[in-house]
């Protein structure tokens, strides 16, 4: 076997299946445990591989409501409001972004009323300008990953 693709085919075999074995690895790839053991090593080193988490239903979990918040920040403070948005637990996602908004945050919340109070902390920072926040009504698509496509794709 040539091992041209074996990290991408790793990378695929752990997007279906991320609590595989190395051993079940193995035989799907047609390689030795040794092998695919070396692979992932290598792969977390490389960071392309962060880590093995568990995908959470938040919905299931009582954090129903999703909203994304935009926020129009003061330049200097930027990094000061991403760090204090990180530091909220229910931000699962934060970014800064260009356009009409310099940030946008999305959080998961039990309510709309434990959202707003979330968003009106927010709010009392003299370095937030402008907000526009929505919620999410449908969620058609979340945390998705796609395969890497391999060499003679």
């Amino acid at each position: 076997m040539t091992y041209e693709n074996l990290d991408a085919e790793l990378v695929n075999a752990l997007l279906d299946d991320g609590r595989a074995s190395l051993r079940s690895l193995a035989e799907d790839l047609d390689v030795s445990v040794t092998t695919v053991s070396n692979h992932l090593s290598d792969l977390e080193e490389e960071g392309v591989i962060e880590g093995f988490t568990p995908r959470l239903n938040y919905d299931a979990l009582g954090f129903d409501v999703t909203a994304v918040i935009q926020l129009k920040v003061e330049g200097d403070a930027l990094s000061d409001i991403t760090d204090r948005l990180r530091d909220f637990e229910q931000m699962t996602n934060v970014y800064e972004v260009t356009g009409d908004y310099d940030v946008i945050a999305i959080g998961r919340f039990r309510d709309t009323d434990e959202m707003n109070d979330q968003i009106k902390a927010l709010l009392t920072d003299p370095d937030i300008n402008e907000s526009n926040t929505s919620v999410v009504l449908n969620a058609v698509t979340e945390n998705e990953q796609f395969e890497l496509a391999l060499a003679d794709d």
